[in-house]
């Protein structure tokens, strides 16, 4: 069996989640979706998904969050070798233009998301990324195919190999 890929939503308030996880559920028969409330809740979930010997294909992240907030735990997973290859939404309305730039900078962020977001927007953004993480791990994508992006896993793939020769 190949290893699963799993999408991490990390979002304090349990509406919003709830919207999150059922818009990205288009997804769930290839890509299982882990939640959490919180940054420590997330690093839970990341360890059961690492435990398992499995992998975290996209993170959706908050950032307003009680303690920790969302750019620092993406920060944070930035530097632990084994989410670091994880590509990193932030999904969010309250993040002023510091923590934007920290996210990007700092956090290696993937994409920005503002709420409210479209469902399409969404769904195409977790495809979009899935497909990155794929290519970039240079996995076998036919697991996977049903929702990925070809035209990103192939140029990504033909940029891999161009660099490896």
């Amino acid at each position: 069996m190949s290893q699963k890929i799993y999408i991490l939503c990390v979002e304090d308030e349990a509406d919003v989640l709830d919207v999150v996880v059922r818009e990205l559920s288009v997804l769930e028969d290839v890509f299982p979706i882990e939640t959490a409330g919180s940054a420590d809740e997330a690093r839970e979930a990341l360890a059961r998904i690492e435990a398992e010997g499995d992998a975290l294909g996209v993170v959706f992240c908050d950032h307003m969050m009680p303690g920790e907030n969302g750019v620092e735990l993406l920060v944070w997973m930035r530097e632990h070798p084994d989410w670091n290859v994880s590509r990193k939404v932030l999904l969010t309305g309250q993040a002023g233009l510091d923590a934007t730039v920290k996210a990007v900078n700092e956090a290696g962020l993937s994409h920005y998301i503002a709420k409210p977001w479209d469902q399409d927007e969404l769904v195409k953004v977790a495809r979009e990324q899935l497909s990155r993480y794929v290519a970039a791990r240079k996995l076998n994508p036919l697991p996977y195919l049903k929702y990925l992006v070809m035209d990103i896993v192939g140029d990504t793939l033909r940029a891999n190999s161009a660099s490896d020769t």
